[in-house]
């Protein structure tokens, strides 16, 4: 099992040995954003993907360390940071904290292959700049499955960018039938409760990655434009790198949370 956490949304994250999961996602994951000033919106690497060249950390003060394309290192928020944010993207943009009590506003592309095509917009929900739900699991298999179907893609768990990742035995897309079910992960519980739909971002180049439309044309193709699974939590705690993770029967479906419109 892979732990995967994203400082700031759209920026490439950190792979972590142990992390906090808290009722509403892993602890520290896109909890900021990128804002464009002239819109509002915070971006995302579907509008500029420049974002993935980029990678975040966490420092001590649970503030992120965002290392750009050349080198530069830019230590939590601030007018040097926005600066430096600013002159990289060619526009003026603030590094911003989510809102706990609003949701930001965010867009995808209506066709997933065409950057040209309408930008439809929807409200994230509060407190973290995540798309749906606490957190997105993955499995292995899923990646197999992608990679049998098209085994000239790049399949590189960075371009779906899950929280956690399963391995998982065979090349079905295993976690699907997780919805409904109990997942345990040590004391953790988590609830996974639908496919994850995909959009432009798993297209998107990054480092030792290429632009590649037909990931996505893909899993249009054979899996309805799905690969994973949002999840809610159940139960908090700490979980480690390497884990078991085991899959069990609801003993109350009332306990179910209810899926926030994203």
């Amino acid at each position: 099992m892979q732990l995967w956490r994203y400082p700031v949304k759209s920026l490439q994250g950190e792979r972590l040995t142990a992390v906090n999961v808290e009722a509403d996602g892993l602890h520290g994951d896109r909890r900021w954003g990128i804002r464009d000033d002239a819109t509002g919106r915070v971006l995302t690497g579907r509008r500029e993907p420049r974002l993935l060249e980029a990678a975040a950390t966490l420092n001590d003060a649970n503030e992120p360390v965002i290392v750009l394309p050349g080198g530069s290192e830019l230590d939590g928020p601030g007018q040097a940071t926005d600066a430096a944010l600013s002159d990289w993207l060619a526009r003026p943009v603030r590094l911003v904290p989510a809102n706990d009590e609003h949701g930001q506003r965010a867009e995808f592309f209506a066709d997933a292959t065409d950057d040209t095509s309408e930008a439809i917009e929807w409200t994230m929900p509060p407190g973290r700049f995540v798309d749906a739900m606490a957190l997105l699991v993955l499995t292995t298999a899923s990646l197999r499955a992608g990679a049998t179907r098209y085994p000239d893609g790049d399949w590189d768990v960075r371009r779906f960018r899950p929280n956690v990742l399963v391995d998982g035995a065979g090349e079905g897309w295993a976690e699907d039938g997780w919805c409904g079910q109990a997942v345990g992960i040590g004391a953790v519980e988590l609830l996974p409760q639908q496919p994850c739909i995909r959009c432009t971002m798993v297209t998107r180049a990054q480092s030792g990655l290429r632009r590649d439309l037909d990931i996505y044309r893909t899993l249009a193709r054979d899996h309805d434009g799905t690969l994973g699974v949002w999840t809610a939590v159940r139960s908090a705690g700490v979980v480690t790198e390497g884990q078991e993770v085991s899959l069990g029967e609801l003993a109350d479906e009332s306990s179910q949370p209810h899926l926030r419109e994203g």
